[in-house]
């Protein structure tokens, strides 16, 4: 797969709420760190918060709006909404992913901003 590819999956993992989909595509050693704070320090963290998160919460957008890819490292600009203990939420963001030598994710940074912009000179 490429890293494109890779990158996709894991997003329709959680729109399915699917974890076959995504165990695969991360090293052991990765880490994952959410926009407002946890972070996750390897595959097994990962895929606990997955199941976790999934029982309590459902993703009901997640599209890509941009996909970049240089080397090892991604950028991807996406608009997140969810359902999740019953309050729907929303917000843009951008993932800084980073692969290894073997494809596989290594590493997850996300940053969030509001969905709701204005033009405060307009």
């Amino acid at each position: 797969m490429t890293k494109e590819e890779i990158i996709k999956q894991y997003f329709c993992s959680w729109l399915k709420q699917d974890i076959n989909l995504c165990k695969d595509l991360f090293s052991d050693d990765a880490t994952y760190s959410e926009c407002y704070g946890p972070i996750y320090r390897n595959k097994r963290e990962i895929l606990t918060w997955f199941r976790d998160w999934n029982k309590e919460g459902k993703v009901l957008e997640w599209p890509i709006k941009n996909l970049l890819v240089a080397r090892n490292t991604a950028i991807v600009e996406w608009y997140f909404k969810c359902d999740y203990q019953n309050k729907v939420s929303e917000f843009n963001g951008v993932s800084l992913i980073e692969f290894n030598n073997q494809n596989k994710i290594k590493s997850v940074k996300e940053f969030q901003s509001k969905s709701e912009h204005y033009y405060p000179y307009s």
